[in-house]
């Protein structure tokens, strides 16, 4: 399959159009590659270690769910790492094409692998944007489990080098209706307080968001942003292996950017 083809049948999906203003979907850098046959690198993160992968690996495209470029640069310098990675882009004839809060709404997409992860059942979005889509999903847990037991669920299923929770009284409580929403969506708490969600799995979590999700009675879990999103990345190269490409892999590079002592 041509990577004019690929982006086709993507776009058919989960179309650029629907993100966000702030957002940047879509081709970020293009360098003559529409016609050739399709070698992808997934990742989450298109990073200078992403592309050195894919340079090692004979890719011709990164498929990344961040975008590149958020912001139009004002300049593009020698040494900076946006300059070197459009300068590796055409250098090698590397495309990377971004697929963010476009993704983020769609059936398989970050926030619906979160919910089959965690086998929610009769799942709806906590903001529908469209017919069946929209940001993030919240189902129910048959059977309920205890919040002690969702916990060590994520945490086996997730592997978060971290896992954060609002107190908790107890952790025997009985968790039945729950709410995902992979990367940022802390943003989304009153909407998820709207759905009866007891708990809802997210990341990058403030102090005081944690203080407001207890006073609203909802249980705020933060995973953090890679493992609550690298997940989709694996299901989207799952899907594109479906297509009978000629090469797909997901990166072994893509970074968490924090670290965390034992």
């Amino acid at each position: 399959m041509k990577i004019t083809d690929l982006i086709t049948w993507f776009e058919e999906w989960a179309n650029p159009a629907w993100c966000e203003n702030w957002d940047n979907c879509g081709w970020q850098i293009e360098p003559g590659v529409l016609g050739a046959k399709a070698r992808v690198l997934v990742c989450l993160t298109p990073t200078l270690a992403v592309m050195k992968e894919a340079i090692a690996l004979n890719a011709n495209l990164i498929f990344a769910h961040h975008p590149l470029i958020f912001n139009p640069p004002k300049s593009l310098r020698s040494g900076e790492a946006l300059a070197e990675m459009v300068r590796l882009a055409f250098t090698h004839n590397i495309g990377i094409y971004s697929a963010h809060t476009n993704f983020d709404q769609v059936n398989d997409g970050t926030a619906d692998v979160l919910a089959q992860i965690l086998q929610l059942q009769a799942v709806s979005p906590i903001v529908p944007t469209q017919s069946g889509l929209g940001y993030g999903r919240v189902g129910m847990l048959e059977p309920a489990l205890t919040l002690q037991e969702l916990l060590s669920t994520i945490q086996t299923q997730l592997h978060p080098p971290k896992l954060i929770f609002s107190p908790a009284a107890n952790l025997q409580q009985q968790i039945s209706r729950v709410a995902v929403l992979g990367g940022s969506g802390a943003g989304f708490i009153s909407a998820v307080v709207k759905t009866n969600a007891q708990a809802y799995l997210t990341a990058d979590c403030k102090f005081h968001q944690f203080q407001e999700s207890r006073d609203q009675g909802l249980i705020l879990i933060d995973a953090g942003h890679y493992a609550t999103e690298r997940p989709a990345c694996d299901r989207l190269v799952q899907k594109f292996q479906s297509l009978n490409l000629n090469w797909v892999q997901l990166s072994q590079q893509d970074e968490d950017f924090r670290q965390f002592l034992p």
